[in-house]
């Protein structure tokens, strides 16, 4: 899984001679779907030659990829390989906690209004166990955490919370988010999608019991194909789901029938697994590792703030919160009296990439983005302005 071409630390410049998509477009939307570096499509085309060529002959140099996939995903969160579980998406990790905690009738889960529908509705499916979920209302993303906590009492077993909102930008602070958990005598989830890869996490330091990401916006990765991380000491706490013959300590020895689930996260993945996508996922985050998460997540913080100046140049209104600690590589933006789904076709129809949410543009570099292409945004809203 060795890039095309060596990065270092702070290497953007390779990283965009890697990027296929920068010969065409101003790519700006991996806050949805990302494209994939060179090194990903390599593996994943490898994979899918080996595969038809060879059936399952080399099925064992697979399974031996996928734990080093297993361990990519250990180090961008700073945990033990044993605490990560290789799921689909973020809503099949979101599940797997919501369905395998040991909810009593009566107890809750808090979370935030304005979450992505993957961090709500595996929630409110618990409704039909007798458990509540309190949705906290936010002013655009912010919310003060005395409303989070008033939103807890003795039966609050999980806070749930993304870690980057996906409409606003907005990024919590996840040390101060798993200090009020664990006051109020709850566990802390985190939805990690929008910045696990792009900003550092240590969960060593930063003691949150659940995170789910998959790879296809900031890791470069394909779909279906995520991280799951569960703290060790609640291995025990979650009732396995889904448990197959990947679920065991006895694996594929298909005629040993004992349900005996593994010691590690891993008794969370069932069976067959999506091994394309996953190689692809461990290729793309050995890059963003080589090139280091804290100087991505700088790279981020300069070129959306450049972003946004921009932006603002042209009478924009930009909306996301840019206070220090609360970037993100999200920048939503409003066009007074403009059709912002129209605005983006024109944009697009011009090679530039972006996406509409709640009513605003929105727009997400990534580290191989540059000046050229803010220069193309701008250009491209120019000229939409223009025919208005």
């Amino acid at each position: 899984m060795n890039p095309t071409a060596p990065l270092k630390p702070g290497d953007f410049e390779t990283l965009r001679r890697q990027m296929p998509v920068a010969d065409n477009w101003a790519y700006l939307d991996h806050a949805a779907v990302a494209p994939w570096p060179r090194a990903c499509h390599d593996v994943f085309a490898a994979w899918l030659d080996d595969v038809t060529a060879n059936g399952d002959v080399h099925w064992p140099r697979w399974s031996s990829q996928l734990e080093t996939v297993r361990r990519r995903g250990a180090d961008l969160m700073g945990a033990d390989p044993a605490e990560i579980a290789l799921v689909r998406n973020t809503t099949e990790g979101v599940t797997l906690v919501a369905e395998g905690y040991p909810w009593q009738s009566g107890d809750n889960v808090v979370t935030l209004a304005d979450e992505f529908p993957a961090n709500v509705y595996p929630w409110l499916n618990l409704g039909t166990r007798g458990v509540e979920t309190r949705r906290v209302a936010t002013d655009f993303g912010r919310f003060d955490l005395s409303a989070l906590a008033a939103a807890c009492d003795s039966r609050t077993r999980i806070i749930s919370v993304s870690w980057v909102n996906y409409a606003t930008g907005w990024r919590n602070d996840l040390d101060a988010l798993a200090e009020l958990a664990h006051e109020r005598g709850a566990l802390l989830f985190v939805d990690g999608i929008q910045g696990l890869g792009v900003f550092p996490l240590d969960v060593r330091q930063t003691p949150i019991d659940f995170l789910a990401a998959d790879g296809h916006k900031w890791l470069l990765s394909p779909e279906g194909a995520g991280y799951l991380y569960v703290r060790r000491e609640h291995l025990e706490l979650l009732r396995p789901l889904g448990v197959g013959w990947n679920s065991v300590v006895q694996g594929n020895n298909f005629a040993h029938i004992e349900l005996n689930v593994k010691p590690t996260a891993s008794r969370y993945e069932g069976g067959s697994q999506n091994v394309g996508g996953l190689l692809g996922l461990g290729a793309s985050a050995e890059l963003l590792l080589a090139l280091g998460v804290e100087n991505i997540a700088a790279r981020l913080i300069d070129i959306t703030n450049r972003a946004c100046e921009r932006l603002a140049s042209l009478g924009l209104n930009v909306v996301t919160p840019r206070e220090p600690g609360r970037e993100s590589g999200i920048v939503s933006f409003d066009w007074p009296g403009a059709d912002p789904i129209a605005a983006r076709k024109a944009c697009v129809d011009a090679g530039v990439v972006l996406s509409c949410r709640n009513g605003r543009l929105r727009i997400s570099p990534h580290a191989y983005n540059d000046d050229g292409d803010l220069e193309r945004l701008i250009e491209a809203l120019r000229r939409a302005k223009s025919l208005e």
